[in-house]
């Protein structure tokens, strides 16, 4: 059972304005997201919202609201296995609807951001919020949080390599084409490695500890089991859901076979792309694992509606729970400032890599 709230919180009463009140927040979200994200993003958001209301008018209503009913449940179930793994870890010092609104901010940068950089504005938002949450300690967490998805997505991924003809080679040709040259990568990858490990290794042991404070909630499989594992599961069934009613919009046939195989194309693109969301990639994959049951046009449209209506809630949604837990002066400056710092550390990795690299092909050659 989620619960608003620590133990022994004391949440304010609402107001009595505050269901109208939660009605101008929804209606605002949009001009907030076309000012905000905007000027943080550089998006022609007028022509991105133009392109979701011509999709939403394509799609009947009753499809668009329980897609979106899907997604809130499956965020807000994420949102809560994060938030069990962090009161174990740093208790007394999160509440579930600062978690909630973190979260849900990090869903909606994910779809618009390359890279999942959302993830890492989310940890910043955090280290931010606790005081005592180290990075090392959140990827700690991380780890923790993923264990049923890595599980899931074992399943998912020999369901597609095992059934989708071309999968394979639609995201990893460059293997198949060049051999040798993939050998030579494996190795240059391994020395790149070991000289990492071998600098490193002092911080690494440091790091360790600090990760698994992130992990305490291990030391107590009953509460992982019902507070991590059991909202993982609804939130994976949640999303399959989505893919389902999203499937059924466009006529698709909804069975086992067609969800499993368009879960795998998604996961599979969103990991091998670079691009936010896994735009154009994860259009490839649909239509190939949608080609027994439909043809590419459809396939496609589908795909677009889906990630573009889902987009589009994940930003409201985001927004509306920032608005309602931090207020908008304090939401807005919170996720600036995280969304600062995350370009900022993703920037200092993406040195850091050039700079072993080049160490790396000094020392071979």
């Amino acid at each position: 059972m989620v619960t608003v709230g620590d133990a022994g919180e004391q949440e304010p009463a609402a107001p009595a304005t505050a269901h109208p009140l939660q009605r101008i927040l929804f209606i605002v979200a949009f001009t907030i997201a076309a000012g905000g994200l905007a000027s943080l993003l550089g998006w022609d958001i007028r022509g991105w919202f133009e392109q979701v209301w011509d999709t939403l008018r394509t799609i009947a209503v009753g499809y668009i609201v329980a897609g979106v009913v899907a997604l809130t449940v499956q965020t807000a179930a994420t949102a809560y296995a994060w938030y069990a793994i962090l009161r174990y870890a740093y208790p007394g010092e999160l509440r579930w609807r600062q978690m909630l609104a973190a979260y849900a901010a990090c869903v909606a940068l994910n779809n618009v951001l390359p890279a999942n950089l959302g993830t890492i504005v989310m940890f910043v938002m955090l280290t931010t919020l606790m005081p005592s949450a180290t990075f090392a300690g959140l990827l700690g967490g991380f780890a923790v949080e993923k264990i049923f998805f890595t599980v899931a997505g074992i399943f998912v991924y020999l369901y597609l390599f095992l059934s989708v003809g071309g999968s394979f080679g639609i995201s990893f040709s460059f293997i198949t084409e060049n051999p040798a040259a993939t050998v030579a990568l494996l190795i240059g990858g391994a020395v790149v490695l070991f000289l990492t490990v071998r600098s490193f290794w002092p911080r690494v042991l440091r790091w360790w500890g600090q990760a698994k404070e992130g992990g305490q909630i291990l030391a107590h499989p009953g509460a992982y089991l019902s507070r991590v594992f059991v909202p993982s599961f609804v939130a994976w069934v949640a999303n399959l859901f989505v893919i389902a009613i999203f499937l059924a919009a466009y006529a698709i046939p909804v069975t086992f076979h067609t969800v499993m195989t368009v879960v795998g194309g998604n996961s599979i693109a969103n990991t091998v792309a670079v691009t936010p969301g896994g735009v154009g990639v994860q259009q490839t994959f649909n239509v190939a694992s949608l080609n027994h049951v439909t043809d590419s046009q459809t396939a496609t449209a589908y795909s677009v509606a889906q990630q573009l209506i889902t987009t589009a809630w994940s930003i409201i949604f985001a927004i509306a729970l920032m608005i309602w837990v931090f207020g908008w002066g304090e939401g807005r400056a919170l996720l600036e400032q995280s969304y600062d710092e995350a370009k900022r550390r993703a920037a200092e990795e993406k040195a850091a890599r050039g700079a072993k690299k080049t160490a790396a092909e000094a020392a071979s050659g």
